[in-house]
């Protein structure tokens, strides 16, 4: 790459570290990020959140958790999420599993996106540990 053009780069980039930004108002409470969603939680805070009140949603296919599933758990399959989160409160937190962490991020980051407040337990069998 040309010297000039790593010059340019490196202006822009500059530039945009450097732009001020506004402080939150006093009170301001931000929105929960994807990374934050997509953090995995242990199962012994699932419990605990669930305990409290959270919405436990498993995230597998209806055959899946026929074969096995946390009690108390909706079956949410992650492709029909869209189509479901009526079913959904935003007024509690949801819990999300599925068999071995991916579809738990995928459904925790839409979730997420959507306004939920979401923690990611990730395969099943972290409710155990």
């Amino acid at each position: 790459m040309p010297t000039y053009l790593i010059a340019i780069v490196c202006l822009v980039v500059a530039a945009g570290c450097t732009q001020k930004t506004e402080a939150p108002p006093p009170g301001h409470v931000a929105a929960p990020t994807a990374a934050a969603a997509t953090a995995r939680i242990s199962g012994t805070e699932a419990k605990r959140l669930v305990a409290a009140g959270a919405q436990l949603v498993d995230v597998r296919s209806p055959e899946e958790f026929a074969e096995e599933h946390i009690p108390g758990a909706q079956n949410i399959p992650v492709n029909e999420l869209d189509g479901k989160l009526a079913s959904l409160s935003k007024d509690k937190p949801v819990v999300v599993y599925c068999q071995a962490g991916g579809r738990a991020t995928v459904a925790a980051q839409h979730l997420s996106a959507a306004g939920f407040q979401v923690h990611n337990l990730g395969g099943i069998a972290a409710w155990d540990k």
